[in-house]
């Protein structure tokens, strides 16, 4: 299942931890289709390695982190509820919005994620 909006860059360090970190830009219009993306992915990890969210150096597969900002460079609030799936974004009408997605993996968390996206 290819991706339509989140390119990830890919690094890892000496450990061997796995760096995925994607930005995506979108007008107004296509906003909720960005997020609903972002939901589908998180969800489906939440879903393949359930209960081993965390940091990586505290014994967790996988973990994220979240951020936006409108296209005047102002920060957005943004939240992915892991009870309903949902991700909060609060953004201003009319203007480009900016979502940053960066996932810290294990080896295994790396290898489904290429897997289930495709990804190289």
């Amino acid at each position: 299942m290819p991706l339509d909006y989140l390119d990830f860059d890919y690094s890892e360090d000496d450990e061997g931890t796995a760096t995925w970190d994607a930005l995506a830009s979108v007008t107004a219009e296509r906003l909720p289709a960005l997020t609903a993306e972002v939901e589908q992915l998180l969800r489906w990890a939440s879903r393949t390695f359930a209960g081993r969210r965390g940091p990586i150096e505290e014994g967790g597969d996988w973990d994220f982190d979240l951020h936006a900002q409108q296209d005047d460079g102002a920060p957005l609030s943004v939240h992915y509820d892991d009870a309903t799936g949902r991700l909060q974004l609060a953004a201003a009408p009319g203007q480009r919005t900016a979502l940053g997605l960066t996932l810290s993996a294990s080896a295994a968390f790396s290898d489904a994620l290429r897997a289930r996206y495709g990804i190289d």
